[in-house]
């Protein structure tokens, strides 16, 4: 083995093939998005040549991308201040039930994450539809019929409520992240803390979350990347509207290919959202230090 492993050549022959698909499915893609960017391709039409114009278009008068840009980064900050706290608090109240009655609850709050976002979403449009859904008739029960209104068609709680919704959908992955992470910490650790007399807060702060910490940055990491590719709620609810009120960058990125039919303009805003992911991880890996994970 060693043998066949020191040659040169067989080497190459045995990475070809990876190095092919890599080729193929990853690089030519990319290089034939650059291109299509330069130029103003519209449906099946020849593909003319405007250089720059689009990425012009993006960076002076297309107002719609930098309202979706900066809804995923609120996205990805509610995920960090509102969604990680909670489910870190449920793994911490999971760890101590114990019994039955932990697994039963585990399983509950999963059970969101392994159902269709289609059959979700549908279920949270019909929840707060004005008309028949069930929130309204909530607050109309409670002598709180003044809030209810129509929540994903109003410009003023649409991006409220579509934020809601995902961070739902959400709930049981990172839940069950952080109480993996919770359950990864030694039995002895725990003993330790109850001798030295150190419980509630006092231990979560100085031993439990230090412990997490590795969890937290895996948590982290997956909230951006949810963040930045958010869509299917969005397209499925909304469809970023109205207006822009809830639009994020890959639901526009649709439209603008495949309703508009820009596709020289859909590739530009494509190449220029990669480019801010790729900002976006070298600030993420600069701030926060990844070699534990």
């Amino acid at each position: 083995m060693d043998k066949v492993l020191g040659n040169k050549k067989t080497i190459f022959l045995l990475v070809l093939p990876g190095i092919l698909v890599m080729i193929a499915g990853v690089l030519f893609p990319i290089l034939m998005s650059g291109y299509l960017s330069l130029t103003s391709m519209q449906g099946g039409g020849a593909a003319k040549f405007v250089g720059l114009q689009n990425y012009i278009k993006i960076f002076t008068k297309d107002k719609t991308f930098w309202v979706s840009i900066v809804h995923a980064i609120i996205l990805g900050f509610s995920y960090m201040l509102f969604q990680h706290p909670i489910c870190m608090g449920f793994a911490l109240l999971l760890d101590k039930m114990g019994g039955k009655a932990e697994k039963v609850f585990r399983v509950l709050f999963f059970i969101p994450c392994v159902i269709s976002i289609m059959v979700t979403s549908k279920m949270w449009v019909n929840i707060l539809n004005p008309t028949f859904g069930v929130f309204n008739k909530v607050l109309t029960a409670i002598g709180m019929e003044g809030l209810a209104r129509n929540w994903l068609s109003d410009p003023n709680t649409v991006f409220i409520s579509v934020l809601f919704i995902i961070m739902w959908q959400g709930f049981g992955y990172g839940m069950l992240i952080y109480y993996a992470g919770v359950k990864g910490i030694s039995g002895d650790v725990n003993e330790a803390c109850q001798i030295d007399g150190a419980t509630g807060f006092r231990k979560f702060f100085s031993v439990t979350l230090p412990l997490l910490m590795p969890v937290v940055k895996v948590n982290v990491t997956l909230g951006m990347i949810s963040a930045l590719k958010q869509m299917e709620t969005v397209f499925l609810i909304t469809d970023g509207g109205p207006g822009d009120r809830s639009q994020f960058i890959a639901n526009y990125l649709y439209q603008q290919a495949f309703r508009a039919f820009k596709y020289g303009y859909a590739n530009a805003i494509a190449v220029v959202f990669v480019v801010i992911c790729l900002v976006v991880t070298v600030i993420y890996n600069k701030v926060i230090v990844v070699e534990d994970l």
